[in-house]
């Protein structure tokens, strides 16, 4: 039997896997970065919690994850073409000591069964509309290309700089990445844009986690981004983790196989609700194995992480894909 380490690199290189890849099992997590540490962020049903950016964000019951809070007075960066003046990124240099909680997280984790798991949220669009709210956001690429091009390449810098301690102390050997780039039917920017504005940044960015060790690279964002594929392959995504079934899943697949994996393929909010049976999870983790296949997809809710809105949905889930394993290999 294949270690779940191996049967990741099996699935995601056209090889022989010997089950399907459960969610995220081959991700051991650490969360333990110094600055994620004092970095202030909302607990479910907590709200109004401001972090090291001066982004204020909320968490409501009964919702996936917190969102920032844009009312006039709380948003960072009140005009773009002097967003120097309000954005300011947070300090990263920490003592030897604030390391450890980190490294005896990743100490813990077995390298053969698990990749050592750096996590990072939010990524590089996220961040735009984080600090300038969604509809100023989408309005400046168009009124302020140059400001928002600069303020990317800031954003960048800052997270190659947390990045590069983190690599050297820990070791991880995957990264986890969140930037959720659409709707459920369409991306927030056209495909030319995105390149514009993201595709040098991301490159950038990537190669600079593969040049400190990480072999994997999982990029989340729980949206339709199909014309958006040639770019993540392009930027060196190894993963895209969150892949809608507005997708054409099958379509992408055929084309794009060997080139990157498709993790998802569930919509979590079809299974994850208040009153969820087994039954239907049952149901729709049949239908998205035995119709995207053994090679080049992992099953696994939309969500992005290991953990569901509603409990026990997350450990469903996994137990059906187990069954399907059983009966497709």
């Amino acid at each position: 039997m294949l270690s779940k380490r191996q049967n990741l690199l099996e699935t995601i290189r056209g090889g022989k896997p010997d089950r399907f890849v459960n969610q995220f099992e081959y991700m051991g997590f650490v969360y333990s970065h110094p600055f994620d540490l004092i970095d202030p962020y909302p607990a479910y049903g907590e709200h109004n919690i401001t972090d090291s950016w001066g982004v204020t964000r909320s968490w409501p019951e009964g919702t996936p994850g917190p969102f920032p809070v844009h009312t006039p007075e709380l948003t960072v960066c009140k005009d773009i073409e002097h967003w120097k003046d309000y954005v300011k990124a947070p300090a990263l240099d920490f003592p030897d000591d604030r390391w450890e909680a980190a490294i005896k997280e990743a100490e813990a984790i077995d390298r053969n069964e698990q990749f050592v798991t750096a996590f990072m949220a939010p990524g590089l669009f996220e961040r735009c509309h984080y600090l300038l709210g969604m509809e100023e956001s989408m309005m400046a690429f168009y009124t302020n290309p140059d400001e928002m091009k600069d303020m990317i390449r800031y954003l960048a810098d800052w997270e190659m700089r947390w990045a590069e301690p983190f690599c050297e102390k820990v070791r991880p050997d995957a990264l986890l990445h969140h930037d959720d780039w659409g709707t459920q039917i369409s991306t927030f920017i056209s495909p030319e844009m995105f390149e514009e504005f993201f595709l040098d940044a991301y490159k950038e960015v990537y190669s600079f986690y593969k040049d400190h060790g990480i072999e994997v690279i999982v990029h989340h964002s729980d949206s339709y981004a199909e014309t958006l594929v040639p770019y993540m392959i392009d930027m060196g995504i190894d993963i895209w983790q969150g892949v809608m079934t507005t997708n054409n899943i099958p379509e992408m697949i055929r084309k794009y196989g060997g080139k990157i994996t498709f993790q998802g393929g569930m919509n979590s909010a079809t299974v994850d609700h208040p009153g969820w049976t087994r039954e239907e999870v049952a149901k729709e983790v049949r239908r998205a194995c035995t119709e995207y296949g053994k090679k080049y997809f992992i099953p696994n809710l939309s969500q992005g992480g290991d953990m569901s809105t509603f409990e026990g949905v997350y450990e469903a889930v996994s137990e059906e894909i187990d069954r399907m394993s059983k009966e497709m290999f």
